[in-house]
C-alpha cells in the first residue's frame, strides 16, 4: 500500500467520546496507520486531543486547529451550532489551501459533522474528496406521527424543513457533485444524495467499537436468573419509539419478564404514564442518565436489546449489545437496519404503529421463549461486530479505499498536487 498525504476534516474529534466525536477520533487514529494524516478541526478539541497524545503519543499524526473570532460566543445552543458548523467549513477551506499549496496532498476526507445538508468547502480543493459518513436523510414514517406530541410533531416539521432548505443549498449540491465518492450512513441518505447531484455513493455505517471495547463486552455472561430482561438505551426523545416498546412489552404479556429503559429526556414523564395505562409499571424501570460503566453493567445484566428508533442515523447501542452477545430487536429504518443482520436479531417492518407493535411483542416473545435462540443470535451479533465493525477493521478498509480512489480518480500522484479535480 502506497503511503499517501490525507487531509481529514473533523469539526467533532475527541478521544475516549462516542458518536461523532469518537467517529472522527478512531478514524484519524486508524488511518495514521497506513498513511500520512493531517486533522483540520476546531480550536476547543485542542485540550482534550493534546491531553490523550501528551500520556499515548501518536506518532504521524498532525492536528491543526482552526475557528471563527469569539468562538466560544457561537455554540451556546443548537441552532447556533449548526451556523457556527457552517461558517467553521469556510474558515477551514482557507486554511486547507494554505496547507495544501504546502504539503501537495493526495486526497481529503470530510468525516464529521456528519450532517449530509451541510457543505463542505473541501471540495474547492484541487484534489479528490471523500465526503462522509453522511447522514440525517432518515424520518419517521409519516403513520407514526399520530402518537408524537404536538412538540414532537413540530420538531418533525422544523428538521424536515431544515434538511430541504439544506438540499438546495448550492454549496451542498457542489459538495455532493464533486465528491469522488459520498458515503452514506443509510438507503435514506442515499437516495437524498442521488437528489442532490452525488454520483458515486456508497451505504456504509458511521459507526464502531475499538478492540478494546469488543474484548471487554464479549465477556459479559448472559444472565442466569429466571427473569427475562429487555433493556432500551437511549434518550428520552419521541422518535427513539419507546412508547412503542412499552406497548409491545405490554402485548407481549411474558411472565417473570421486566423493561429497563436507561436515559433521560423530555418524553420520561409520557412514558411514564403509558406504563401505569398499560399496567406494566411494576415491570418496568427506568433508570435515568448513567455514566457508561453503570449504563454497560446494566446492559449486562439483561438478555436482549430492545431499539425502536424511528429515524437514527447510527444506533451504536445496537453494536455495544451484539459485541456483548445480546439479540437486538430494532425497526428495520435507519442506522439499525444496516447494521443487524437478520442472524443476529429481529429488524421489524415499519408500517404502522399497531402492525410494529404486534411484531415487536412477537420478536420479545420467540426471544423468550427460546434460549438457545438467543445463544446463536448472540453469537452471530459478536462475530459481525468483530469482522465488521471494529475501528481498526474499518481504518485499514478506508486506507486501502483512499489508495484506489486517487488511482481511479485518472489521476496520478504527482499530477493531483497540480491539477483540480472535476
Amino acid at each position: 500500500m502506497n503511503c499517501l498525504k490525507i487531509l481529514i476534516s473533523a469539526y467533532a474529534c475527541r478521544p475516549g467520546m462516542g458518536s461523532e466525536p469518537g467517529v472522527g477520533w478512531n478514524t484519524v487514529r486508524e488511518l495514521v496507520k497506513h498513511h500520512k494524516v493531517w486533522v483540520l478541526t476546531r480550536e476547543d478539541n485542542r485540550p482534550t486531543i493534546e491531553a490523550e497524545l501528551t500520556k499515548n503519543p501518536i506518532p504521524g499524526l498532525e492536528f491543526v486547529y482552526c475557528d471563527l473570532p469569539l468562538s466560544g460566543l457561537w455554540k451556546q445552543g443548537l441552532q447556533t451550532v449548526h451556523l457556527h458548523y457552517y461558517l467553521w467549513q469556510v474558515r477551514a477551506y482557507f486554511t486547507a489551501r494554505q496547507l495544501h499549496s504546502e504539503l501537495s496532498f493526495d486526497l481529503v476526507h470530510h468525516i464529521t459533522y456528519v450532517r449530509y445538508s451541510s457543505p463542505s468547502f473541501l471540495s474547492l480543493l484541487p484534489i479528490p474528496l471523500i465526503w462522509g459518513p453522511v447522514g440525517g436523510g432518515e424520518s419517521a414514517p409519516k403513520a407514526f406521527w399520530q402518537d408524537f406530541s404536538l412538540r414532537g410533531k413540530v420538531y418533525e416539521i422544523v428538521r424536515r424543513l431544515a434538511h430541504s432548505i439544506g438540499e438546495r443549498d448550492p454549496f451542498a449540491r457542489m459538495t455532493a457533485r464533486r465528491s469522488i465518492l459520498v458515503r452514506a450512513t443509510t438507503e435514506d441518505t442515499a437516495e437524498r444524495l442521488r437528489l442532490m447531484g452525488a454520483k458515486n455513493i456508497q451505504v456504509f455505517s458511521e459507526s464502531g467499537l475499538s478492540q478494546a471495547e469488543i474484548s471487554h463486552l464479549s465477556q459479559f455472561a448472559i444472565p442466569d436468573n429466571s427473569t427475562m430482561r429487555f433493556i432500551s438505551m437511549a434518550r428520552l426523545l419521541h422518535w427513539k419509539g419507546l412508547h412503542l416498546g412499552l406497548r409491545a412489552f405490554a402485548q407481549a404479556n411474558l411472565p417473570n419478564a421486566e423493561y429497563w429503559i436507561l436515559g433521560e429526556g423530555p418524553e420520561r414523564k409520557s412514558l411514564e404514564s403509558i406504563a401505569e395505562q398499560l399496567g406494566i409499571v411494576n415491570k418496568v424501570k427506568f433508570w435515568g442518565r448513567l455514566s457508561r460503566d453503570e449504563t454497560l453493567q446494566k446492559l449486562s445484566e439483561c438478555h436482549v436489546l430492545l431499539h425502536p428508533s424511528l429515524h437514527d442515523s447510527g444506533g451504536w447501542v445496537c453494536l455495544e449489545a451484539m459485541a456483548a452477545g445480546r439479540p437486538v430487536i430494532c425497526l428495520d429504518l435507519g442506522g439499525p437496519a444496516i447494521q443487524v443482520t437478520e442472524a443476529a436479531g429481529f429488524k421489524i417492518p415499519a408500517n404502522t404503529p399497531d402492525q410494529a407493535v404486534n411484531d415487536l411483542a412477537g420478536a420479545m416473545a420467540r426471544l423468550a421463549e427460546d434460549s438457545e435462540l438467543r445463544v446463536r443470535m448472540g453469537q452471530a451479533g459478536q462475530r459481525l461486530v468483530r469482522e465488521g465493525f471494529s475501528w481498526e477493521v474499518k481504518g485499514e478498509c478506508l486506507a486501502k479505499l483512499y489508495e484506489d480512489m486517487v488511482n481511479c480518480s485518472g489521476i496520478g500522484q504527482n499530477e493531483a498536487r497540480n491539477r483540480v479535480y472535476e
